[in-house]
């Protein structure tokens, strides 16, 4: 194997990166750039599809530059990104016909409630694994055909292709040539059968959504295409697809059944590795595919939590607490406890285990001896809370103790948050080397597809512990902060 580089392609919700890894899987080469972040009315995201793909095909030029590498130096492109966010173009011109609707967007909660209305969310359970829930890209598409004057009719004729973000950024890299999603992306949509591995006629016609504008649904490690040469010099082969939370877990390893790990962002994501066959969840978790190999599918458990890293945003640039999300963590430490504060950032509702659309953010407990202190810290153990009633879900769903949680994301810095949520847990917590394992994740996928790296046994070794928290609460103040927190969720909730 000449060429032991990888390029991933990391498009975020806050942000695009590239990374080039070599065959150890360290980064030797990166870039980062933020887009802005549109809020057309109370509770609705969106951003422009233009300035998603702006910023990405930059950082991709710009992290070869930083590595000092040329396109012929890399061995396959990998893709991973927001998942659900929903983007809708014309076939002949490539043009968005409106902005991209954002996971986050709460826009499409009438469609749910119409759909649970009429008695359709067992349906849509059985066959996607999902909640009907706005969070999904499958109501996002129909908001854009019902609302967009004859957008439907030239969707009907093949005329407007849908895509999560993936499809859209190898549409264009590939001039066009390729529309195509891989199997994680396509069961986050409500329209993909998670048995049949395939889009699914009864949920389109539920959803009322065209068959002809979908992609073609593919494995999340194969050539799909080559980039064309004009994007970055070179063609590239584009080898590996994913989303965002799967291609971390497959960045962290997680590749034994019962094997988890928790992506601390702007949401948190919790994936438990469930094997060869889909788990289903009576405890409120999604059932989703994690990655698709040679033929052999992985699902996994889900937990998503809307909001995590974005509270600590709101702090700093909602209420100008902090100038620095790193202000947090010497914050929480300065104060001995967090004094009956707790804050349940419910912006946008709240996800796993509770999936209440209607719930609204809430601080309780708030005394004239209230700090910035105590509502920094509240916000750092709400992402433990909220990751606990997550695992203990998980627990109660799959039957398996979680022995250890691999983690990753921005938050994972934070040694205070991440001993606290060791204590929070009851489990060991373990921090990689190497954090930046979506982008890692996406990496091996494309890497497998190459020849980079042989098998996953090849990948696994790679996995390097930086540093593991233990428990060290007693069980009791454990079960006291717990209680006291799902008080404090009840009163957000409806």
């Amino acid at each position: 194997m000449t060429k032991s580089f990888v390029l991933a392609l990391d498009q975020g919700t806050t942000s695009s990166r590239a990374i080039v890894f070599d065959r150890s899987g360290h980064a030797v080469g990166s870039a980062q750039q933020e887009f802005p972040q549109l809020f057309p009315s109370p509770g609705n995201v969106e951003h422009d599809p233009e300035a998603i793909w702006d910023s990405q095909l930059a950082t991709a030029r710009q992290a070869l530059t930083n590595a000092k590498l040329t396109a012929a130096d890399i061995a396959a492109i990998g893709v991973t990104n927001q998942r659900e966010t929903t983007i809708l173009w014309e076939r002949d011109s490539g043009k968005p016909v409106a902005n991209a609707i954002v996971w986050q967007s709460r826009i499409t909660v009438p469609i749910c409630e119409r759909l649970k209305a009429d008695g359709t969310e067992s349906v849509f359970r059985q066959k996607t694994g999902l909640v009907v829930d706005a969070y999904f890209s499958g109501t996002k598409i129909r908001h854009l055909l019902d609302t967009i004057p004859g957008l439907r009719s030239r969707a009907e004729r093949g005329e407007i292709l849908f895509g999560t973000v993936d499809s859209f950024l190898i549409w264009r890299l590939t001039g066009g040539k390729r529309h195509v999603t891989d199997v994680s992306n396509a069961s986050r949509t409500l329209l993909f059968n998670l048995h049949t591995l395939d889009w699914d006629d009864e949920l389109l016609k539920l959803m009322d959504v065209p068959r002809a504008m979908l992609p073609q649904v593919v494995s999340s490690s194969e050539v799909l295409g080559d980039c064309n040469a004009k994007w970055l010099g070179g063609a590239i082969p584009i080898a590996g697809d994913a989303g965002d939370q799967q291609a971390a877990t497959f960045g962290q390893a997680c590749f034994d059944p019962g094997s988890a790990k928790n992506t601390y962002g702007t949401g948190c994501f919790l994936l438990m590795n469930t094997g060869e066959k889909p788990a289903e969840s009576k405890h409120g978790l999604l059932t989703t595919v994690g990655w698709r190999i040679n033929g052999r599918t992985t699902y996994c458990l889900e937990g998503s939590v809307f909001v995590a890293g974005a509270a600590v945003q709101w702090l700093r640039d909602g209420l100008g607490l902090i100038r620095h999300a790193s202000e947090t963590a010497e914050l929480a430490v300065s104060v001995a406890d967090n004094g009956g504060v707790y804050f349940v950032p419910a912006f946008v509702g709240l996800g796993a285990p509770y999936w209440d659309a209607n719930a609204r953010g809430v601080i309780v407990g708030l005394t004239r001896g209230t700090t910035k202190a105590h509502l920094a810290r509240a916000a750092l153990e709400a992402m433990a809370y909220q990751t606990a009633d997550v695992l203990n879900a998980m627990r109660q769903d799959s039957g398996v103790a979680v022995q250890s949680l691999r983690v990753d994301g921005g938050a994972t810095a934070n040694d205070w948050l991440m001993q606290f949520q060791s204590d929070v847990l009851g489990v060991a917590v373990r921090r990689p080397a190497v954090q930046e394992t979506t982008a890692l994740g996406a990496a091996y996928l494309a890497g497998l597809a190459t020849g980079v790296w042989s098998d996953l046994s090849d990948v696994s070794k790679n996995w390097q512990l930086q540093r593991e928290f233990a428990p060290v609460m007693p069980d009791s103040e454990r079960a006291s902060l717990l209680q006291q927190w799902r008080r404090a969720v009840s009163r957000a909730c409806g």
